[in-house]
């Protein structure tokens, strides 16, 4: 009979009710559940199926052939979320004996990377900092962090027996416990060197710490504080590029593949997964590193 509803018609419409009761969504948010669930039920019917029947192998095929049509990774994640929602309050309810949305797991989403910021830029950020007792931490840190790829909470823990400024290098513990020896470059060593000398007794003071960047009250730097250095730098620079220390953990690595370095050599300097032991850098590669960043970073 014309507008008759289907079997599959009347659970999407008990179920919007039932989020509309129980969660109180907006019409807009019910209206794109509705989107979702009907576009699934759509492709269902193609394969001879309905809501209830769909089986986890059919919610896979469905995601896939989303993606093969252009859906973005993040819109794809947002329809697996609506089944999932859907397929609980079946099986809440009795509908269904099996959830097939369990173990489904949603699409990577990544983490987008920040826009490249050019050498030209890097180079106008590092030369800000004054000759003052903080701009020679500040600058100290900024060269680190460019030379060497560090995560920011790699940086601001750097201890004074991690560095060895004689050959140019520096031990890092990374995420997961993971180490890994990392060179610094000429000019990142040679700021570090004059920071030891010139700045950090001065923030030091009285105190005892083995944090390498100290805040002008003797304590370690913080992620919070290092975040608006480099903000104000960027400022003071004239830098119109959206920068945060990831920024220039990107430059680092954006630049040395720039400079010809290849992707492999680069992954390890970042500390990236699979590299699990120092001994890989400091049986194998610390020399290939070494020539590596000589080679191909702008301030090797």
């Amino acid at each position: 009979m014309t507008g008759e509803k289907t079997l599959g018609s009347e659970i999407l419409e008990q179920f919007l009710d039932a989020l509309w009761l129980e969660s109180g969504l907006s019409p807009n948010t019910l209206s794109a559940y509705r989107s979702d669930l009907a576009a699934f039920e759509t492709w269902l019917k193609k394969k001879g199926l309905d809501l209830k029947s769909a089986g986890r192998a059919d919610l896979l095929g469905y995601l896939a052939a989303t993606v093969r049509q252009g859906l973005s990774p993040r819109s794809s994640a947002r329809r697996l979320s609506t089944l999932r929602r859907f397929y609980r309050y079946l099986l809440r309810e009795g509908v269904i004996r099996d959830d097939p949305s369990t173990d489904v797991r949603s699409p990577s989403l990544g983490r987008p990377l920040p826009k490249a910021i050019t050498e030209a830029s890097v180079e106008k950020l590092l030369a800000t900092p004054a000759d003052t007792t903080l701009g020679r931490r500040d600058r100290a840190m900024l060269e680190t962090m460019y030379a060497s790829g560090l995560r920011v909470s790699e940086l601001v823990t750097l201890s004074l027996n991690e560095l060895d400024l004689t050959t140019g290098l520096v031990r890092v513990t990374g995420k997961g416990g993971r180490e890994r020896i990392v060179p610094l470059g000429d000019e990142a060593a040679g700021r570090i060197r004059d920071y030891l000398d010139r700045a950090r007794p001065e923030l030091l003071g009285e105190q005892m710490s083995s944090a390498v960047f100290l805040t002008r009250r003797g304590k370690p730097m913080t992620r919070q504080a290092f975040w608006q250095l480099i903000k104000r730098y960027a400022a003071l620079a004239g830098v119109d590029a959206e920068l945060s220390p990831h920024s220039l953990r990107h430059a680092f690595a954006t630049h040395l593949l720039n400079h010809g370095a290849d992707l492999r050599s680069v992954q390890m300097l970042l500390g990236h997964a699979d590299l699990s032991t120092t001994q890989i850098y400091t049986h194998v590669a610390r020399a290939r590193l070494q020539s590596l960043h000589s080679s191909h970073h702008p301030r090797g």
